[in-house]
């Protein structure tokens, strides 16, 4: 089942988040990841998305984290599907596609156009699930980051 994330998640979606954060090489903190999740929630700045286990609806097993902006070449909104992940012991069940599924449907519902995400070259297991929901790779323009210190 995928519903939306509530406060009373927070301690089971931190794990899984933090094991996110760990996978794309970025220091494991699950102190910092459960504050940065619950300011996400209490401002509503974010929708987070969590698929439960089918037999045991209390066991989070992955996420989807959603921002809303704005693009000023789509003249819209956009979703920023910013972060997607499912437990390593039980992926290619279909969880991904299905949290995908959900923002689409949340896409819908605000009167967006576009889901824009980024993930990491090697990561082809993800690239041919993104693929196969109808992502395209953007090859005209370039993602650029600046660290501000």
């Amino acid at each position: 089942m995928i519903r939306k994330a509530t406060i009373q998640d927070l301690d089971q979606l931190t794990n899984l988040f933090d094991q996110y954060v760990v996978f794309y090489k970025k220091p494991s903190n699950k102190e910092k990841h459960y504050s940065y999740l619950k300011e996400r929630l209490e401002n509503n700045e974010a929708t987070i998305f969590v698929s439960t286990d089918e037999t045991n609806q209390e066991v989070i097993n992955g996420f989807a984290l959603i921002y809303v902006t704005f693009s000023s070449l789509a003249l819209n909104k956009i979703l920023i599907l910013n972060d997607l992940f499912v437990d390593s012991s039980i992926r290619k069940n279909g969880i991904g596609e299905k949290l995908i599924l959900k923002t689409v449907a949340l896409a819908k519902e605000i009167g967006s156009n576009i889901i824009r995400l980024r993930t990491a070259k090697n990561n082809t297991a993800a690239q041919g699930l993104y693929h196969k929901m109808g992502f395209v790779r953007e090859d005209y323009l370039y993602s650029y980051d600046l660290t501000v210190n």
